[in-house]
This record gives C-alpha cells, structure tokens and sequence, in this order.
C-alpha cells in the first residue's frame, strides 16, 4: 500500500514536527465508515516473517503514527532502501515511550526472557530485535468521532471495516509468521478475537491470553496482571517446553 501514499509523504514537510492536520488530511484517508476512519501510516507495512514473539495491539494510535511518519520522512532523506527504512520506521514507532516501558516491565516479571534465552525483554526491542515482531489486529491508525479507537465503540464485530481487517487480514498476517511464535495479544478486546480465530481454527499460535494491555490510561492494568501473573508464567513455560514440534 505504500505505493498509494509514496507520493503524498514526499510532499510531508521535514523542517518542523509533523501535525495533526498533515497526516489526518484526506491524502491519507484509506476507508470511512460513519463515525470512523482509517488512515495510511508507514510502520506496519514490515513483517518480520521469522519472528519468535509476536505483539498485537488494537490499532496504531496518532502517538506512533506520528512517529512512523516523522520517521520515514527522516530516513527518506538517506540513501537506504524501502525495505530497510520500513523496518527502522517499525522498529521506533511500535509501542514506543511509557507503554514499551510497562510491556517490558510485566513480560520481565512472567520471564519471558528467560524462555528466550535473554538477559532482559527489553533486548527483543533493541540487539535480539529480530526475536519480535509488533503488529495491530487494525493495521492501520482508526479514529473515532477524531479521537484514537480503543476497541469499545463500535465493537468490532459490529463494522464491517474493522471486520475485514481484524478477522481477515489479521489472520492472513499472522499466518505468514512460523507456526512456533508467541503470540501476546495486548487487551481484552484483543484477546477475544485471537480466541475466536483460534477456534475457528484460523491462527494456530500459542496465545499469551489474559496479559493486559500496558497503556498508561489502563490504570487497572498491575492488579490485571497480578491476578493473571502465575498463568501467564506457566504459558511461558508451556510454549518454551514445546516451541520445537510446533
């Protein structure tokens, strides 16, 4: 999709912070549904086929598509290629600032560091980044009535734009990933539907479910975590055991 959008990020200015109005503008509109609307953003467009941990979020929010776009605007100015500059745009847009802070912080605590072999999980965002592969089951940045989708309204199941996305392209990503990645899905919203597509036989990955998601505004996300801690642990522990004859 990019080729859609190249031309209109080349004309991005690059001399001051990108706004609200540079990147929300009907250049970037990809779909329009009622109170909703879907806009393009560079940083999901890298897979990383060979992933060992896989993070959905629910949608990218105007935090990181500011940052992918403030990212792919800077790299465009080097000599690197599409690709590479994708995959840097990726690497510092996905949750990026306090929320990465609060995932490392609860993945630490569940050991998945240790499953990896790891000194930290912080290492699968910076030297082990080929370890992680981050993605949202939105693929691109939804707003509602202007405001950032938090999967509640409208649910889901109940538009057939965020359908389309969250159950088929979903699932057609996360199918492009080796059978033997982990998948920890950030939210209930999130984990519901991963359990759908699981029971419906449409994503096989063992999933992290219950893990809640690390945003700053989810202020009952420890006592979540508190209460799921010792499951989550035993998952770990469960896919570690088992990764290979997956």
């Amino acid at each position: 999709m990019l080729d859609q959008y190249l031309q209109y990020i080349e004309q991005l200015p690059d001399s001051r912070e990108l706004r609200r109005d540079d990147l929300l503008h009907p250049d970037f509109l990809i779909e329009k549904e009622n109170n909703l609307e879907m806009y393009y953003s560079p940083h999901n467009e890298y897979i990383n086929d060979q992933a060992k941990i896989v993070i959905v979020g629910i949608t990218p929010g105007w935090t990181q598509m500011k940052k992918a776009f403030e990212t792919f605007v800077a790299l465009k100015a080097t000599n690197r290629s599409v690709d590479r500059i994708l995959e840097e745009t990726k690497k510092e847009a996905s949750f990026s600032g306090t929320m990465r802070l609060n995932l490392i912080h609860m993945l630490d605590e569940i050991k998945l560091h240790d499953a990896l072999g790891l000194s930290g999980t912080s290492c699968i965002f910076e030297d082990s980044r080929p370890m992680l592969h981050t993605t949202s089951m939105i693929k691109y940045p939804v707003f509602y009535k202007d405001k950032n989708y938090t999967g509640h309204q409208p649910k889901m199941n109940n538009s057939p734009l965020l359908s389309k996305y969250a159950y088929d392209r979903f699932s057609d990503e996360i199918n492009s990933l080796p059978p033997s990645s982990l998948l920890i899905p950030l939210g209930k919203t999130v984990d519901s539907i991963i359990e759908e597509l699981k029971l419906e036989g449409r994503i096989n990955q063992v999933c992290l479910k219950g893990f809640p998601h690390p945003s700053g505004a989810n202020g009952h996300r420890m006592k979540e975590f508190n209460k799921q801690k010792e499951y989550l642990s035993e998952m770990i522990d469960y896919w570690k055991q088992n990764k290979s004859e997956m």
